[in-house]
């Protein structure tokens, strides 16, 4: 076989590679709806299965043909309104004003932060509020307790955030309510963390001629990269892989189910077990280890390409996943 050559992989649309802040991630870029109680959910990643499929679409390549897909489970337990945020615009910045929370909170709360007294909700000058939600670790499998703790955006008039936040307080949000069968959406989380690797596994560069001087997987000659008395960033070199902060976008939800024998496999889910409370199937793969808390949002950029209106699912595989 000879030698494959080509340019060095690895998108320049994210830079610095360094490993994310937090490993609940942020959402940055979002489409705030009036239609929807909340704008996002969370859940937590399960593994992946396949299920059957038929496809009935018009451009189908197996229209009417039973086929199998790979889907990513992910285990999305109700979330629960800790509070209100309320911003104030100044110098062209939404700034936090005040806070409000609950008269009952989860004693799980308390491993997170230090639980407010509740204050009346009384009328206060804001340009935009958000929910403060956490998530309900202890309705599922894992070993843990101590909750998530993020916003989640309103939508509509400053009289109609308002309401809704007062009757949400305190209150718990399913993903039912929020998201439908066949909807796109977002999926922001932190990838799989890989260590300090070098060039050609974090960029793909080639590997160079054995009779080469010095290293045999390195970028090879700089050439000009080097002519401003640094090594510009541009240059492959090793460094952080993984644990990254990455959106995957336009992810169909294909099933929404509240009954665990549905989808847990003998044996459980491997690295999981088996899911406890509600979950949805995701058409694909998506980033992140399994248990690690994903953030879901209304997709930015819907392609219309990827609707799965005409896919039915017909059964899913409940095959023991545990290594033979």
């Amino acid at each position: 076989m000879g030698k494959v050559d080509g340019p060095r992989h690895g998108s320049m649309q994210y830079w610095p590679r360094k490993r994310a802040r937090k490993e609940t991630p942020r959402v940055n870029a979002k489409i705030i709806s009036s239609e929807l109680p909340v704008n996002g959910f969370s859940g937590y990643k399960v593994g992946m299965t396949h299920v059957a499929v038929k496809d009935a679409g018009a451009n189908a390549l197996a229209k009417n043909l039973v086929v199998t897909k790979p889907v990513t489970v992910l285990e999305c337990p109700p979330l629960k309104v800790a509070g209100i945020r309320f911003y104030k615009l100044t110098d062209g910045c939404l700034t936090p004003s005040s806070d409000i929370f609950a008269d009952k909170l989860d004693k799980e709360l308390g491993r997170k932060i230090i639980v407010p007294k509740s204050k009346e909700i009384k009328d206060q000058e804001f340009d935009e509020l958000r929910l403060i939600v956490y998530t309900q670790p202890k309705l599922t499998s894992l070993a843990k307790k101590k909750p998530e703790l993020f916003e989640l955006d309103v939508g509509g008039s400053k009289e109609e955030q308002l309401a809704l936040a007062k009757e949400r307080l305190g209150k718990e949000i399913a993903i039912s309510e929020v998201f439908k069968v066949n909807d796109l959406v977002d999926i922001h989380g932190v990838t799989s963390g890989k260590g300090f690797q070098g060039s050609v596994k974090r960029f793909g560069v080639g590997l160079r001629h054995h009779n080469s001087e010095k290293t045999k997987r390195g970028p090879g000659s700089l050439g000009p990269w080097c002519g401003q008395q640094h090594f510009m960033y541009r240059v492959a070199h090793a460094g952080q892989t993984g644990y990254h902060l990455r959106t995957e976008n336009n992810k169909s939800i294909i099933f929404i189910g509240d009954d665990p024998n549905k989808i847990n496999p003998k044996g459980g889910f491997v690295r999981y077990g088996n899911v406890k409370s509600t979950y949805i199937l995701l058409m694909g793969s998506i980033p992140g280890n399994r248990k690690r808390m994903l953030r879901i949002t209304p997709a930015l950029r819907p392609n219309k390409k990827k609707k799965t209106d005409s896919i039915q699912l017909l059964r899913t595989s409940l095959i023991s996943k545990q290594r033979r």
